[in-house]
C-alpha cells in the first residue's frame, strides 16, 4: 500500500482516514551544504526515505509531504545553503498540524533528519498542540545524541569505523546518500573534518551557533566522511527508523533533547 500522500488521491486518502490510518509522519529535513562530497538535499531525501520507513513500523500511519528547508543558519556562509527562520520554520509546521488534523488525523509525528530542527520542534511542541486541536496530538522525536549513537553503533559494528561518525557529512550521511542516490556522492572528495572528542561536543556545538559552522570544520564535515558503503547507509537507515519508532512509542524516551544544532 502507498504510505506516501503526495503520491495518492484525495479520495484514498478519505478512504485510509476511514480505514484508520489517522497517524501522520512529517519528517523535516534540510537544504545545505555537505562538504565538497554530498549535495545540498541529503537532509531532505534522509527524510523522504526515512518517513515510509517509520510510518510502515508504526501502527496505520501515513506520511505527509517532508519539510524540505529547515533551520540552517549556522550553514550560511557555504554557498547555496537556503535557511528559514525559527520562527518560519515553527509557522510551516503549525499549517502541517492544522492542515492535517482538519482532515481527521488524531496523531501527528515530526521526525527530523537535520540537527538544527531538533530544538525547534522540542520547545516548539505546545504550539504545535494547540495548533492541532483537542482532538489530534502532536509528537516529535527530539533525542539528536540517539541519532549519533545509532550510527556509530552501525558504523562499529559493519566496519569498525565508529570513530568516524561526527554528526554531519561524516561516513554515515555519506552511506546514507550511497544508498539514495550513489551518483550523486563524489567519493573522491570525500575526507576528514572536524573530530571532536565527546567531552568537548557543547562548547563546539555553542561555537557553531555563535560563530557558524566554518569557524569549527573549514571543509563542512563534523568527523570523517571515508569508508562509507550503501550497504552501511541501508542499515543505517533501518537502525534509526527503529530508534525513532521506539522513542515515538514510549513518551518517556520522545522528551529528551540536547538541543544540539548540526
Amino acid at each position: 500500500m502507498e504510505l506516501r500522500m503526495e503520491r495518492m488521491t484525495s479520495p484514498e486518502i478519505a478512504d485510509a482516514l476511514a480505514a484508520g490510518f489517522t497517524t501522520v509522519v512529517v519528517a523535516a529535513g534540510a537544504v545545505e551544504q555537505h562538504g565538497a562530497h554530498l549535495p545540498l538535499f541529503m537532509d531532505a531525501e534522509h527524510g523522504d526515505r526515512l518517513g515510509p520507513e517509520i510510518a510502515a513500523r508504526l501502527d496505520k500511519a501515513l506520511v505527509a509531504p517532508t519539510i524540505r528547508v529547515g533551520c540552517s543558519a549556522h550553514h550560511m556562509s557555504f554557498a547555496g545553503t537556503v535557511s528559514l527562520e525559527r520562527e518560519t520554520f515553527l509557522a510551516v509546521c503549525h499549517d502541517y498540524c492544522a492542515s492535517l488534523a482538519a482532515h481527521g488525523f488524531r496523531r501527528i509525528c515530526f521526525v527530523p533528519t537535520h540537527g538544527g530542527n531538533f530544538e525547534p520542534l522540542k520547545t516548539g511542541l505546545p504550539g504545535l498542540n494547540e495548533a492541532a486541536g483537542a482532538m489530534c496530538s502532536v509528537e516529535a522525536y527530539t533525542d539528536l545524541m540517539e541519532v549519533i549513537d545509532v550510527w556509530r553503533e552501525v558504523a562499529e559494528t559493519e566496519a569498525e569505523l565508529g570513530e568516524r561518525v561526527g554528526g554531519h557529512a561524516d561516513i554515515a550521511e555519506t552511506s546514507v546518500m550511497m544508498a539514495l542516490h550513489p551518483e550523486l556522492v563524489r567519493e573522491d572528495l570525500a575526507e576528514v573534518g572536524h573530530l571532536a572528542k565527546p567531552e568537548d561536543r557543547a562548547a563546539l556545538v555553542d561555537r557553531m551557533i555563535r560563530e557558524g559552522f566554518a569557524a569549527v570544520t573549514p571543509n563542512g564535515i563534523l568527523g570523517d566522511a571515508r569508508g562509507g558503503t550503501p550497504e552501511m547507509g541501508e542499515k543505517m537507515i533501518a537502525a534509526l527508523a527503529d530508534a525513532m519508532v521506539a522513542a515515538l512509542q514510549d513518551e518517556g524516551r520522545a522528551e529528551p533533547a540536547t538541543g544540539d544544532a548540526v
